[in-house]
């Protein structure tokens, strides 16, 4: 449910638009034991406000999974999903 830029590299980003929406979904994530970054105008153009999140080879497949339960809970939470 979450639009990502595409492109193979280790930093993800997730698309939310607007900086309120990148704003209350990173304190959410953080509230579940997830850091991520919001990023949002004037550090990215108005309008293209993200999340982004960075993985790498130490990461489990547990450690993803839970970070994708946190982020269908914060996405609900927030209104970012539906």
């Amino acid at each position: 449910g979450f639009t990502l830029l595409p492109g193979a590299h280790p930093i993800v980003p997730i698309m939310l638009g607007e900086a309120r929406a990148a704003q209350d979904l990173a304190a959410r994530l953080f509230d579940e034991g997830v850091h991520v970054s919001g990023f949002f105008f004037p550090v990215v153009p108005q309008g293209q406000a993200r999340i982004r999140t960075q993985m790498n080879a130490a990461l489990t497949d547990d450690d993803l999974d839970e970070a994708l339960d946190a982020f269908a809970r914060a996405g609900a939470a927030t209104g970012v999903l539906k």
